[in-house]
């Protein structure tokens, strides 16, 4: 039976989701709250993580480890790093990367987890198209763009940080959590997918900064998903 985990740093990304669920019921670990119900015919759980990537690979294990999900989704907002983005467009994962892991003095390649033999983590086929399918869907009058994610524990808003993260990385956006949910679905071998909104071009701190209406853009791509996930 398909049963969904859905994580959100900030309320603002996981909001949306908990108004649309029945059957809700919550349980507590670790001073998360899990809201456990329904999206359509689809048994989910939602859970706002907190923000880095030791909270997302946390609260990951335990939607694997307690809840039994079978898939993944991380939802939210991210900084656009592709050339030709603009506020809004969506981010679905093709790969995530950790842009802040350098281990190079070892032997190892920018963005290379010791031990694991991948410099990126692959998101899932199916998923990766039922998002693109809840995009077209949704008609947004923005574009989506699939691509490389990358996560790290640190809030871009420098052009120069901007421009070594997608020189080292290739990536079209910046988050501080996709990696970290994406290490852990794929050493658990749990089908996963990163959906960011560009709420920034995290290059400074005057720009307009629109988390609310990037979560939500987000949110309705995750909910339309997970309505079609079945099937």
């Amino acid at each position: 039976m398909i049963h969904v985990g859905v994580i959100g740093a900030m309320k603002v990304e996981i909001s949306y989701l908990v108004s649309v669920m029945k059957n809700i019921k919550t349980q507590k670990i670790a001073n998360l709250v899990f809201y456990i119900g329904n999206i359509k015919n689809t048994n989910v759980v939602i859970v706002q993580s907190g923000v880095g990537k030791v909270n997302a690979a946390m609260v990951a294990t335990l939607l694997i480890t307690i809840f039994k999900v079978t898939h993944l989704i991380n939802t939210g907002v991210a900084g656009g790093l592709e050339k030709g983005l603009h506020l809004f467009d969506i981010i679905i994962s093709k790969d995530v990367v950790h842009h802040d892991m350098d281990a190079v003095a070892f032997g190892y390649k920018h963005c290379e987890v010791p031990g694991l033999n991948t410099i990126a983590f692959p998101a899932d086929k199916k998923l990766r198209t039922l998002a693109k399918e809840a995009f077209l869907e949704g008609q947004f009058n923005k574009k989506f763009v699939e691509g490389r994610v990358a996560t790290g524990d640190v809030f871009v808003n420098s052009a120069k940080l901007k421009k070594e993260i997608r020189e080292r990385c290739n990536a079209s956006c910046c988050e501080m959590e996709g990696a970290a949910v994406a290490q852990v679905a794929y050493l658990h071998k749990i089908p996963f997918v990163i959906i960011r909104a560009i709420s920034d071009m995290a290059e400074n701190t005057q720009e307009v900064y629109r988390e609310e209406k990037a979560a939500e853009c987000s949110s309705f791509l995750v909910k339309h998903m997970i309505a079609n996930i079945i099937g």
